[in-house]
């Protein structure tokens, strides 16, 4: 089979996770455990239909990552020794999914969401659409990765736009990591530190105010 042409390809990896995310992976009407396995399935076969690149192994990426995710969670335990800050968390919605908090923060952030954005979209995506073209590739792919959150977003009740523009430019940090170590160990661990400590330090300020919490 000839190869696609460079902006053909770029277009069909652009729109695969867009699709997956906000069209066919809803659709499924899995559980918890079962979007993760998707998720991850789904990752690991576009990673290797597109020739991912993730460098897992990068040495300067575990550096890198382990300190930018170190910085984030001493964030997360500061605001918990802040009165006004803790009471805050305590006070959000419970959004956690129907498994053990030990689950959650050991298999499915990492797992299904970690890993799986990030071999699709630093690993795969953003070097791709920079192959072909250029820096502004570098935008196309952070905002891809923005897209991605809409219909999730919609579910959780979330405003889009918000959700979107946050995204993007949580996406727009991820890469610059990935350019900066070559690898995309590096935005894992500062993704895994964000997504992990935001899902973790409301029921931490819960626990520690003796709170109950509030259910959406």
């Amino acid at each position: 089979m000839p190869r696609l042409p460079r902006i053909a390809k770029a277009v069909a990896a652009v729109a695969l996770p867009l699709l997956w995310a906000n069209r066919a992976l809803p659709a499924l009407g899995l559980d918890i455990r079962g979007r993760t396995a998707a998720n991850a399935a789904f990752a690991t076969a576009y990673a290797a239909v597109f020739h991912g690149r993730p460098n897992w192994r990068s040495a300067q990426g575990f550096r890198v990552g382990l300190l930018a995710g170190a910085v984030v969670t001493a964030g997360y335990a500061a605001a918990l020794t802040v009165p006004a800050t803790r009471r805050h968390f305590a006070d959000l919605a419970d959004r956690g999914p129907d498994v053990s908090t030990t689950e959650w923060a050991a298999l499915h952030i990492p797992v299904g969401t970690v890993y799986s954005e990030e071999l699709v979209y630093r690993a795969t995506l953003t070097p791709l659409l920079e192959d072909a073209l250029g820096r502004p590739g570098t935008w196309l792919g952070a905002l891809s990765f923005g897209l991605a959150h809409i219909q999730p977003a919609r579910a959780a009740g979330d405003p889009v736009p918000g959700t979107v523009a946050v995204t993007a430019a949580a996406g727009y940090l991820f890469d610059h990591l990935r350019r900066h170590t070559g690898s995309t160990t590096a935005p894992a661990f500062l993704h895994l530190a964000l997504n992990a400590g935001g899902a973790l330090t409301p029921r931490i300020a819960r626990h520690l105010t003796g709170e109950r919490p509030t259910v959406e």
